[in-house]
């Protein structure tokens, strides 16, 4: 018999993925502050889902989904960049508002809508800021953070990190304000700034981003 999941397992299980899918490692304490609780509240939850089956907890303090868990992570996120394609796209929301709608409807709603409205957009392969819908090929090739974009080589954008999404929320409002998204023409114009800033030429408007947000955007060259 299936384990029935609470909310709260809900967003542990989809920030485990999340974090985990940016190639990070999944600690105890990188689950507290994408969380916004504290150390013991997240360590009680943990054991809750060690005993119930949805994750594995390693002896160095890693965690990692179980088959079960992944299995529920990977609908709950399908769903999140299914509606914030649809919010965008049909809509007309920009990035950072969909994906706080998303997250809003996305339990009121049932998977019946939900595939009904994949299927009505085509079946995207990602949510509005590139993130591949699970199960689907990503539409670009080689990735890199425009962070590491050698100055004066173009570049696309293609992706922001969901990392970003989820904590650089600032930075999802900027690039709504300047009409930037998929497939923007960017470029890394100076490098002669504080260590920890980019002077970035984008859709022709000169910008200057922190070079942690630099980070979480990634581009494809030509």
């Amino acid at each position: 018999m299936a384990i029935s999941h609470s909310a709260t397992v809900d967003k542990y299980l989809e920030a485990i993925y999340c974090i985990a899918g940016e190639g990070e490692i999944v600690r105890p304490s990188r689950l507290a502050f994408w969380l916004g609780v504290s150390a013991p509240t997240v360590s009680d939850a943990l054991q809750r889902l060690k005993r119930d089956g949805w994750v594995v907890l390693g002896a160095d303090r890693t965690v990692a989904l179980t088959e079960s868990g992944a299995g529920i992570a990977t609908a709950l996120v399908r769903r999140h960049r299914i509606l914030e394609r649809w919010l965008t796209d049909v809509l007309n929301f920009d990035w950072a508002a969909a994906d706080v709608e998303a997250e809003r409807v996305s339990s009121s709603i049932s998977d019946a809508v939900v595939d009904q409205i994949d299927r009505s957009m085509g079946s995207p392969p990602t949510c509005p800021h590139g993130n591949v819908i699970p199960g689907r090929v990503a539409p670009y090739g080689v990735l890199v953070a425009l962070a590491d974009l050698e100055p004066g080589t173009p570049g696309s954008i293609r992706r922001i990190s969901e990392v970003a999404e989820h904590e650089a929320p600032a930075l999802l409002l900027m690039l709504a304000e300047h009409s930037i998204k998929e497939g923007t023409e960017v470029m890394v114009s100076s490098t002669r700034l504080e260590p920890d800033q980019v002077a970035i030429t984008i859709a022709g408007t000169p910008l200057t981003l922190s070079m942690e947000a630099a980070k979480r955007i990634w581009v494809e060259t030509p």
